[in-house]
């Protein structure tokens, strides 16, 4: 439900989405999403060591880094992936399990050196601050090749790539053209089942949105909640491809890789931004890959699947190519 009278000890809800999220009037929030925090570690299955960084003390921005095997093996100076993570810019954290075992594995079968961001969430901390830190754990990387061991020692800067899904995934976009804006250039953005939407329907989301469960529906009341700014449903923040939004020839990358899943509701607005990317004047290479049968971030629960490994050499492939 978008709103509620509803109350807890006295303390009305004002807005709820099932299974995810319950915000208060008194401005209590309550993270419904079960999500287990864990340590820095070596990991003995892939060989993975992680390691936490804080960027910004006063915000506490913070990331943990992720470095392969093969770094001790090699001179060769890795690809640097900048990760960012979903859960509807309320939920998760980079910090939680499902990112921690995902990118243990992505960073091994991709050979990356990965930095993965744990921006402010919201409501607490509303749009822009999750953007905000975003560009600004950007900017940390890049200027701290040489005070960062990892980085200096086995990163490869001129090999950037930005990549997150959901969330992470609408803040990919956002970055890729603040890195545009400024004149600046990384190698590739991977949004992986982004966080997208509009005020209007398109392709098949007219059908599927009258059958579509409700708290499918109430997810457009969060929208407000997380960015109390906005102008709406078609805030370029949210829609790209709305009327007024910045031109995606503006992208500051080489080459794109577009994830959508078959079964996703929100694999339309990847397909259409995608196709957008073809036809607006970008000078870059864009990928497409469809997941079939899949839905929205199935590689977070589902590990060991052959989907999620496809989809992982699918990132691996695009961050190594020549």
């Amino acid at each position: 439900m978008s709103s509620s009278t509803a109350t807890h000890h006295g303390d009305e809800i004002i807005y709820e989405l099932p299974d995810t999220i319950q915000i208060y009037r008194s401005g209590r929030v309550e993270r419904l999403v079960p999500d287990d925090i864990v340590p820095p570690s070596l990991d003995p299955d892939t060989g993975v060591q992680s390691k936490d960084v804080v960027i910004n003390p006063s915000t506490n921005l913070s990331a943990r880094l992720y470095l392969p095997p093969s770094a001790a093996d090699t001179s060769r100076k890795l690809p640097v992936l900048v990760y960012y993570h979903g859960g509807s810019f309320c939920i998760l954290r980079a910090f939680s399990s499902l990112y921690h075992n995902f990118l243990n594995t992505l960073t091994a079968k991709a050979d990356v050196l990965t930095v993965s961001v744990d921006y402010r969430l919201a409501p607490e901390n509303p749009l822009p601050a999750a953007y905000d830190d975003s560009w600004e754990a950007l900017n940390w990387v890049i200027s701290h090749a040489g005070a960062e061991p990892w980085l200096s020692d086995f990163g490869n800067l001129g090999k950037i790539f930005l990549a997150g899904d959901s969330a992470g995934g609408n803040i990919v976009n956002y970055l890729g053209l603040k890195l545009g804006s400024e004149g600046l250039k990384v190698e590739g953005l991977v949004p992986v089942h982004s966080y997208i939407w509009g005020k209007d329907r398109i392709g098949s989301e007219g059908a599927e949105w009258k059958k579509s469960k409700r708290s499918v529906k109430d997810a457009e009341g969060l929208w407000p909640i997380v960015c109390p700014g906005t102008v709406g449903l078609d805030d370029p923040w949210i829609n790209p491809l709305a009327d007024g939004a910045p031109n995606l020839a503006a992208l500051g990358c080489r080459r794109v890789l577009v994830c959508v899943g078959e079964l996703d509701l929100l694999r339309e607005r990847g397909r259409a931004y995608y196709e957008k990317l073809k036809e607006c004047g970008w000078e870059g290479e864009a990928e497409f890959m469809e997941s079939g049968e899949e839905d929205h971030v199935f590689f977070l629960f589902k590990p060991q699947s052959s989907k999620t490994a496809e989809f992982i050499q699918r990132l691996a492939n695009f961050f190594n190519k020549a």
